[in-house]
């Protein structure tokens, strides 16, 4: 049987490919969770997904997973968290835009909400702030791209 975090992880990676004209290298960040990978051995991702159906769509972080984040940008030097939300599109946050939403202080829980109305962007909001800006749908992969080309 598959799991649901394979569909939705399964998008995530589906758009880097396809975007991407280049070959592009992909392994999993070696922890107990499912959700962090590294991408050309040098950007880490970790993937967050919400089966709502509709906006707002909320994702819960247990302190455990701000600090593997942490502990990838302490690593790699550039990781992104990439919100699936749901069959409507992709919200990806750079590690200072996700410090943004949720401070250095990592409670037990905390949480993020992606929110977006039709054909607007995503406007994203934390335990800890809100986003200035919104963040588009196309944004991702392109933020990672750019990233990969600056490491190379």
């Amino acid at each position: 049987m598959l799991k649901e975090f394979e569909f939705f992880h399964g998008v995530v990676f589906a758009r880097i490919l396809h975007e991407r004209n280049a070959p592009i290298g992909i392994k999993s960040y070696p922890t107990s969770d499912n959700a962090s990978y590294v991408i050309n051995d040098g950007i880490g991702i970790y993937i967050k997904y919400s089966s709502k159906r509709m906006s707002p769509w909320r994702f819960s972080f247990q302190k455990e997973h701000q600090d593997e984040i942490l502990e990838m940008k302490n690593k790699l030097g550039e990781v992104y968290t990439v919100f699936v939300c749901n069959d409507d599109g992709i919200a990806c946050l750079s590690f200072d835009e996700l410090k943004g939403v949720l401070d250095t202080h990592h409670d037990t829980v905390e949480w993020v909400s992606v929110a977006r109305g039709p054909r607007e962007k995503y406007e994203i909001r934390g335990h800890d702030g809100k986003l200035r800006l919104k963040i588009g749908n196309s944004d991702f992969p392109e933020k990672i791209f750019k990233a990969v080309k600056v490491k190379s």
